[in-house]
C-alpha cells in the first residue's frame, strides 16, 4: 500500500509559505477602517456574520479575502473595493500570485507600474487616535476654535521651513 504525502495548499503563498504581502496589505486596510470606524474584530465579525477569530486572520492576512466578502466588508464599514488596494506598496503590488507562476523572462511583459507612495500619515495610528478625540469633544465651538488652532500652527511651520530652504 502506497502512502501519499499531502502538501499542503500553496495557494495565495509566497514560495516560502508566507501569506501573500497583498493578503496582508488588504487586512491592513479592513483594520485600518475597523478601527476608524472605532468598531472591535468582535462587531465587525457579528455584522459579518464571522467569529472575530476569522477576522483577526483577515486583519493579519494569514486567510484570504474573498470577493464575495469582501464586498461585504467593504459595505459594512462603508468604503468601495478600492479603499482595500489603495496606498500598495509597489514591491508588495509585484507579489501576485501569478508573478511567482510565470517565467522569468515572461515577467518584464507583466510588470505593472505603479507610483511610489510616501509615507501616509492617515495610516498611523496616532492620525485615528487624533482624529476621534477630536469628535469626543461635546463643546462643538471649542473643538472648532482647536482645529482653527492646528491649521493656524500648521501654516506657520510651512513658512519657517519655506525660509530655512531659502537661507
Amino acid at each position: 500500500m502506497e502512502i501519499k504525502k499531502t502538501r499542503k495548499s500553496s495557494r495565495g503563498r509566497t514560495p516560502n509559505g508566507q501569506p501573500n504581502p497583498i493578503d496582508v496589505h488588504v487586512g491592513n486596510r479592513i483594520r485600518l477602517r475597523r478601527t476608524l470606524l472605532g468598531l472591535s474584530q468582535e462587531k465587525l465579525a457579528a455584522l459579518l456574520g464571522l467569529t472575530f477569530q476569522q477576522v483577526q486572520k483577515y486583519e493579519r492576512g494569514m486567510n484570504r479575502v474573498g470577493a464575495s466578502r469582501l464586498w461585504d466588508i467593504g459595505k459594512v464599514l462603508e468604503v468601495p473595493i478600492e479603499f482595500f488596494y489603495e496606498d500598495m506598496d509597489s514591491d508588495v503590488a509585484k507579489q501576485s500570485p501569478r508573478m511567482f507562476s510565470i517565467p522569468e523572462e515572461k515577467m518584464e511583459y507583466l510588470q505593472e507600474e505603479h507610483p511610489k507612495f510616501n509615507d501616509d500619515p492617515m495610516q498611523r495610528k496616532e492620525t485615528i487616535e487624533l482624529v476621534r478625540a477630536y469628535y469626543k469633544i461635546p463643546n462643538r465651538a471649542a473643538a472648532k476654535h482647536l482645529f482653527d488652532l492646528i491649521v493656524a500652527m500648521s501654516k506657520t511651520v510651512d513658512k519657517s521651513n519655506n525660509q530655512e530652504d531659502n537661507k
